[in-house]
């Protein structure tokens, strides 16, 4: 077993003392090159390597690190991202970690900027946020940067914007996922339909790069025939969002799958079976109401973008550069997980 080395032990084979050591190994102070010269070559031969978890317990550092999130009351979606934002905490508080949380809803723009400006204002060392709003999400990220904010993305990324961090699933990728499992289901022919439920399409651009994937598929496979209409369904002050996709199932005739890109699937997997008995529906997210229905085989497939893992990867990655100083991987993708009735149990345990 290989021995730990105390300053003691580095300073009395060097042959100087044990502040000179110390200020060799925290690069502070002067040193003449002799006693440098004489302290490294024991570093090198003893292989020391520095506790980076003692270094930063040593320098009483409290690290703030912000995360912006939707209201889980608001989308059930986002609550396995506060299991997360938990176990961080348990795992990490007492390493000078703190997080605070700015929620907003998911579907108010203004409730977003909100949120952003108030856990701005408090000047964390990082802000972790999902950018549910394209727009918003840009003017935000460069607030930080002028503010030299730490910042990271997950679920989603800002387009055409520098961040530090960002983590999830490839999203164009996972609407050609979609698009396969329909081909294989349907063959040659099929009558499709995309969704995009209760969200502003035009500013939310994880909605949009699932679409563009969906039918990129389609666009290179020359021997299929498939038709395909987009749909967005969202309330206002006429109709409520129920109302709305009923009169979408009225209306619409002979489709065969539709796809929907949010966690919303539940919404059309009842009301489904009295207008289109025959179409098949692929949608995301173990969410309650998706996996009851999944269950029912009212729902073929879910893709599982699993929150829970994208935000404790994120503050993990946030940390280890506070605490370790563990350069930043620009941009981790996770694996697109396909979730029936003989699997989805394993994802809950």
């Amino acid at each position: 077993m290989k021995k730990n080395y105390t300053i003691k032990d580095i300073a009395e084979l060097a042959g100087v003392s044990k502040g000179t050591v110390d200020r060799v190994m925290h690069k502070r102070g002067k040193v003449s090159s002799k006693a440098l010269e004489k302290v490294n070559k024991v570093l090198d031969k003893i292989e020391y390597k520095p506790n980076p978890i003692a270094k930063s317990l040593k320098n009483n550092k409290v690290y703030n690190i912000a995360i912006l999130l939707p209201d889980a009351n608001e989308d059930p979606y986002w609550l396995p991202c506060y299991e997360a934002i938990d176990q961080i905490e348990n795992e990490f508080s007492h390493f000078g970690i703190k997080i605070n949380k700015g929620l907003f809803k998911p579907y108010s723009t203004k409730s977003f900027k909100k949120a952003a400006e108030l856990v701005i204002s408090k000047k964390p060392d990082a802000l972790l946020m999902v950018p549910l709003f394209n727009k918003e999400a840009e003017i935000i990220a460069e607030k930080c940067l002028e503010a030299s904010i730490k910042i990271a993305t997950f679920n989603n990324y800002i387009k055409d914007h520098k961040v530090n961090l960002e983590i999830g699933q490839n999203l164009f990728q996972s609407g050609r996922v979609a698009a396969k499992l329909f081909n294989m289901l349907f063959g040659k022919k099929a009558s499709l339909a995309v969704l995009h439920i209760d969200e502003a399409f035009q500013n939310a651009s994880h909605m949009q790069e699932k679409e563009r994937g969906f039918k990129d598929y389609y666009t290179q496979k020359e021997d299929l025939d498939y038709s395909i209409t987009v749909y967005n369904l969202n309330k206002n002050s006429k109709i409520s969002l129920e109302e709305n996709i009923e009169s979408f199932l009225k209306t619409v005739h002979e489709v065969d799958g539709i796809f929907i890109t949010t966690s919303k699937s539940y919404l059309l997997a009842n009301p489904i079976s009295s207008y289109l008995p025959n179409s098949i529906i692929i949608g995301y997210d173990l969410v309650a109401e998706n996996i009851k229905f999944l269950k029912e085989d009212k729902i073929a497939f879910l893709i599982h973008q699993d929150p829970k893992k994208q935000v404790y990867l994120s503050l993990t990655r946030l940390i280890e550069f506070f605490l370790f100083d563990k350069a930043f991987q620009e941009s981790v993708t996770l694996p697109i997980d396909i979730i029936n009735t003989e699997n989805y149990q394993q994802y809950l345990d």
